[in-house]
């Protein structure tokens, strides 16, 4: 049933506006610290901190500055801290073994986060990128991007990053049937409890650009993404791709990019009424920083509203870079 409003002057809208104590009464969506997800972005060494360029304020660390991040996480109240690894170019192959390596950056990084903040949760990635010396989720033959055999060795790196101790295991990488695949391995390896986050809507989209930059990737990949990854014109198709991952297991589901891509948000919330991410990608921090270093746009005042805006749109959390930001400003 359409809501009716009163005519002028009986109803005047402004009335609930007039005051912060009236305007925080009829509020229809709040951003709270556990709507936050933390992506870092890990390397090897030691006692590093180092700045990513294309991405202001982000850095690469050590992991022991991951372990010091996650506790700086956990202090704030965020809930999950979500690890992307730089991997060392002479470790990317053909077959990307390292993958699935149990001494590798990220399951050496989610061990010490587990032992030492524990009360943290670990997301982890799979997809084949970081240690893919063709910079693909996939592993390539003679040009193509072949599916199946890409799904066996992304099977391996899940379960490998489980045994390390990730909570949650986000798979990105777009190949079909990663996720029944990934959950009947889990199962029978005894991971009944690691959830799956499905990248389950990732576009071929331009934002990734920084990412790729903080991973080391961009000078690795060969052509585009386009053959696995949705083509940013699909809107049903994206609902297509929801349906397929949570009928083979996705406890949880995401839209990447984000902000582009609200659309998409509010219909997967609205169709399935499952818990829905999305990622605010490395491009769309970047736009925001660049414009707020230039004095184009308050900074802090659009990084809320920008959150703002996957709440509106019915996401139950977000994916951003901005987290710890967002979380002083939150607790103040």
């Amino acid at each position: 049933m359409k809501p009716t409003i009163a005519p002028f002057p009986l109803a005047r809208p402004r009335r609930s506006r007039r005051t912060e104590a009236i305007r925080s009464l009829v509020r229809e969506n709040a951003l709270s610290v556990n709507d936050l997800i933390w992506p870092v972005f890990v390397r090897d060494g030691e006692g590093i901190e180092e700045p990513v360029p294309s991405m202001p304020g982000v850095i690469r660390r050590s992991v022991d500055k991951i372990v010091e991040a996650a506790r700086e996480a956990a202090d704030l109240g965020i809930p999950v801290i979500c690890l992307f690894p730089y991997t060392d170019p002479s470790l990317k192959t053909e077959d990307c073994a390292e993958a699935w390596s149990p001494d590798n950056l990220s399951n050496r990084a989610t061990g010490a986060i587990k032992q030492a903040v524990p009360e943290i949760a670990v997301m982890t990635d799979v997809a084949l990128d970081p240690y893919n010396i063709n910079g693909h989720d996939g592993y390539v033959v003679d040009g193509e991007i072949v599916n199946d055999p890409s799904v066996e060795a992304l099977v391996k790196m899940a379960v490998a990053q489980a045994e390390a101790g990730a909570d949650i295991i986000g798979p990105s990488d777009m190949m079909d049937s990663r996720i029944g695949a990934m959950r009947q391995a889990l199962e029978a390896a005894g991971h009944q409890h690691t959830l799956l986050l499905s990248y389950a809507a990732k576009y071929a989209s331009a934002f990734y650009g920084p990412f790729r930059d903080a991973v080391g990737a961009s000078g690795a990949l060969k052509g585009d993404k386009k053959t696995y990854q949705i083509d940013p014109a699909n809107s049903n198709e994206a609902l297509r791709m929801i349906e397929r991952d949570l009928n083979e297991g996705a406890d949880m589901v995401m839209v990447k990019p984000g902000m582009p891509y609200l659309d998409i948000c509010r219909r997967v919330k609205d169709t399935f009424g499952v818990p829905t991410y999305a990622y605010q990608v490395s491009g769309e921090y970047a736009m925001i920083q660049a414009a707020a270093q230039n004095g184009w746009i308050d900074g802090d005042k659009v990084m809320v509203e920008s959150l703002m805006a996957f709440k509106r749109a019915g996401c139950d959390g977000i994916l951003t870079y901005f987290a710890p930001a967002v979380a002083k400003a939150i607790n103040g």
